[in-house]
């Protein structure tokens, strides 16, 4: 539909529903908005006039939509979050959130004048919420309470996402006691919860700002919270102030530590877990008369009744590491390891101890625990602990130290210290070595659990071991262990990921001799691995392959065979396979469909698909997010964008995946703002290298050296080998782009002095920019850098350097250079000479 139609219709609509809030009953006045304020759907909007241009014909694009509305499982309601530019668009976008069918938001108008009752969202907190209406019988009086009902706002779950983000945008524009006086609107108390959700976004303020007098600013307000939480009579527990007290411990902040201590022991008196914290900062900043002071007080009195409080300051000293060694061993000098009663406390004491290479020490806590009635069941896995924690030990010096020590106690290995030693190994990337743990656990006679080869996958998987497959599902046939659905899906994947699909088959027979069923999961990954393999005839083929198995494609099947149709009529017949098989349409599905129209050009129906107010709102940004890559990808980079400022708009974050397409894609001069925009986007360390990479290599392309050295300068402060690597290819962009020449080597000299090694490629890089550039001046510097690094001429620098010469008419320098060019391999005499008939023809 034409956006000018769609626009039309939509203000229509809403002039419509307008008046019907006035005469609309109280009880039906938010279902009235939520079905005029959803987006448009397809089958309602005019069709095209005949002879409108189409990449498909309307009766495949009305006919998949229509499908899709047949077979979607949910009614959900999009819903469209407001601007982020005053309290009266967050008030909107509460009442959005909140008006909602339980967990569905409606979608709201941006306008801030909207109200359910004529009134303005700027008196929100001032609003009588709760009618009070008189009842006179029974009916009237379930007609009453089912509209109170609807006018409520139910939070299912605060712990969810919706609700963390609701009480970030009530406190970011309310503040936190407008917020609290919001809440208490709602219709019911402000609870722990709520209050635990504050404190936290106020500690994560204050640990953003770069000056302490604006960090205190948040603190204070914590402050007032706890207040609060006192005057309400709220518990005060670990969960409230565990996250403030390690804020105050790693800023080191002494006045304000001291003041939240005293007001915790006031309120929690003779709390233990509040002396871990105490003795840990005091520990921090080396206060020792505090320490001692601390000490001084178990001692004193019935010892035993310390030993809560002895648990706590233990774990504040086994965190502390090897600076206070000597006040550990005399803490446990006086301690009986025997009382304590967390296990929490002595796996800390059992990794200090290998940390400190206490191995007598260990031992004799080892055969004190081994006593019935104590820690007997658990004295496996402080081993352990204790073996793993052994600094400068080899993965197989660790093991042979956990079998040594069982045997030594006479003590056999438990099922789960032989599964963290597992998980331990395969954190070193150690695939054979855990592998020779599962042989020993079977050889001791222990009923070993599939679960065992968990981290073993994954390992190979991430750490590009894909041959050990083989070993793994042979240990697994050998000794008999009986396989879950996903052991064996994540086998199959790693014999295709070296393409072995004979391997990947073998499996499926194997499961049919075990006398279990394949399952459609298994035939789903071969499926894929055809076609990420370009083979469609083939992975068309495990389709038959599945039927003959009386096996049913699933949602997995037909996004993988939607995602790589050949036509728009494939789209349409799979559709029809899966309205007929009942089969649900999940968000890969949709996915799928965006991404298959978009393959095809027809980007109007690919929107037509998020547009269809049958999909559900959970899943529209993740779909948007392929809609907007998709765009990117072909060239159609202003819906890309219109697509993304949607999503922002609605308060969400855009995948990683469409972020760094979209930054990829716009490379134009002058989107530096809206790259470093997208960049931001990107929490997870992996994605973000990735971006930082490419907005980096957009700053030297447009000759932006100070960005691009702060890019640098933050990846080098979050990891030095991602920054190291990224450095090559800067040079190549200033080799690409020559009129950056200058620039290139003033970064060279920046990267120089954030202690970064250019290597000899970078210098090569340079010293070739020089050639294009015909500048034998800068040429001669980018050549004393190879002194300087301590980087020998080999005999491609000296051409390049030969080459620079030429190119800046500097024939005499360029004569005494040749004269030192060593002629051993003919390639370089052949390369002096095509330089010669380069340059020196016409001289």
């Amino acid at each position: 539909m034409p956006a000018k139609k769609l626009a039309s219709l939509f203000a229509s609509t809403v002039a419509k529903t307008s008046n019907s809030f006035q005469n609309a009953s109280p009880r039906h006045d938010i279902s009235i908005a939520k079905r005029s304020l959803n987006p448009v759907h397809v089958a309602d909007s005019p069709t095209p006039p005949a002879g409108t241009p189409s990449k498909t014909s309307p009766g495949v694009s009305l006919q998949v939509l229509a499908l899709l509305k047949k077979s979607s499982s949910t009614n959900t309601k999009e819903a469209v979050a407001p601007d982020k530019e005053s309290a009266i668009e967050v008030a909107s976008a509460i009442s959005s959130i909140l008006c909602g069918d339980h967990d569905k938001a409606m979608t709201a108008p941006h306008s801030s004048r909207d109200s359910t009752s004529g009134m303005p969202f700027k008196n929100i907190l001032d609003f009588p919420w709760f009618s009070n209406g008189s009842q006179t019988c029974t009916t009237q009086l379930k007609k009453t309470l089912s509209r109170e009902r609807k006018q409520k706002y139910i939070f299912k779950n605060v712990e969810s996402r919706r609700f963390l983000e609701l009480m970030k945008k009530c406190a970011d524009k309310l503040g936190t006691e407008s917020t609290l006086e919001f809440f208490e609107k709602l219709g019911r108390e402000t609870g722990v919860k709520e209050y635990n959700s504050l404190i936290k976004i106020c500690i994560d303020k204050a640990g953003c700002c770069s000056k302490e007098e604006d960090s205190l600013v948040y603190i204070n307000k914590v402050h007032g919270l706890f207040l609060s939480m006192i005057e309400k009579g709220m518990p005060i527990e670990e969960e409230s102030y565990g996250p403030l007290l390690n804020y105050m411990i790693d800023k080191k902040l002494m006045q304000g530590f001291q003041m939240f201590i005293e007001l915790f022991k006031n309120e929690i008196p003779d709390c233990p877990r509040i002396g871990y914290y105490e003795m840990f900062f005091w520990i921090r900043v080396g206060d020792e008369k505090k320490i001692k002071e601390l000490l001084d007080l178990v001692k004193v009195g019935n010892f035993e009744d310390k030993y809560p409080f002895i648990e706590n300051y233990l774990l504040a000293f086994c965190r502390s590491g090897s600076d206070r060694k000597k006040d550990l061993l005399q803490f446990l000098e006086i301690i009986d390891m025997g009382k304590i009663s967390s296990p929490k406390c002595i796996v800390s004491v059992f990794r200090s101890l290998g940390t400190l290479q206490l191995e007598d020490l260990a031992e004799k806590y080892f055969f004190e625990l081994d006593t019935p009635g104590l820690w007997k069941e658990d004295i496996s896995s402080f081993i352990c602990e204790y073996v793993t924690s052994l600094p400068y030990l080899v993965v197989e010096d660790v093991i042979s130290k956990f079998i040594n020590t069982h045997q030594k106690l006479g003590i056999v290995a438990s099922i789960a210290s032989y599964e963290k030693l597992i998980s331990f190994c395969c954190s070193s990337n150690k695939v054979c070595s855990a592998l020779d743990i599962v042989d020993q656990m079977y050889k001791s006679g222990l009923c070993v659990p599939i679960e065992v080869l968990s981290p073993i996958l994954h390992s190979c998987e991430h750490g590009g071991q894909l041959e050990m497959v083989h070993p793994i599902y042979l240990v697994m046939r050998q000794h008999n262990l009986k396989p879950t659905e996903d052991t064996l899906k994540r086998i199959i994947c790693l014999y295709l990921k070296m393409k072995d699909f004979e391997g990947a088959y073998n499996v499926i027979t194997d499961v049919q001799e075990m006398n279990e069923m394949p399952t459609t999961a298994m035939y789903n990954a071969i499926m894929a691995g055809y076609f990420r393999e370009k083979n469609n005839h083939r992975a068309l083929m495990v389709l038959k392959q599945m039927e003959h198995a009386n096996l049913k494609p699933d949602s997995e099947t037909y996004s993988y065979l939607i995602a790589n149709c050949e036509c728009e009529e494939d789209i349409v017949k799979y559709c029809e396979q899966m309205h007929h098989s009942e089969v649900e349409f999940t968000k890969y599905i949709y996915m799928a469909l965006v991404n298959a129209y978009a393959k095809f050009g027809n980007f109007e129906m690919a929107k037509q698909i998020i547009l269809n107010k049958e999909v559900p709102v959970n899943y529209l940004n993740e779909i948007k997010g392929v809609l907007m890559s998709a765009l990117a990808s072909n060239g159609q980079i202003h819906d890309a964008l219109g697509i993304y400022a949607e999503i922002k708009r609605s308060g969400a974050n855009i995948e990683p995946k469409a972020a760094i397409c979209l930054i990829e894609h716009l490379q134009t001069d002058g989107e530096l703002d809206r790259l470093l925009q997208l960049l931001e986007e990107l929490k997870d360390s992996n994605s973000w290298f990735d971006g930082c990479s490419r907005v980096l290599l957009y700053c030297i392309q447009y000759n932006l050296t100070s960005t691009a050295l702060e890019l640098l300068k933050k990846l080098k402060e979050k990891d030095v080998s991602s920054a190291n690597l990224i450095i090559p290819p800067m040079f190549n962009q200033i080799f690409k782009t020559p009129t950056n020449l200058k620039s290139g080597f003033e970064l060279l000299q920046a990267v120089k002095e954030l202690g970064l090694h250019p290597s000899r490629t970078c210098l090569d890089f340079l010293l070739s920019a020089c050639v294009k550039a015909e500048n034998s001046q800068m040429a001669w510097l980018v050549w004393s850098e190879y002194e300087i690094a301590g980087l020998a001429y080999n005999a491609l620098t000296f051409i390049r350097m030969y080459q620079a010469l030429l190119a800046s008419k500097e024939f005499a320098a360029a004569k005494e250079l040749v004269k030192r060019i060593p002629r051993e391999d003919r390639h370089v005499q052949y390369l002096i000479d095509a330089c010669e008939t380069t340059y020196c023809n016409g001289s």
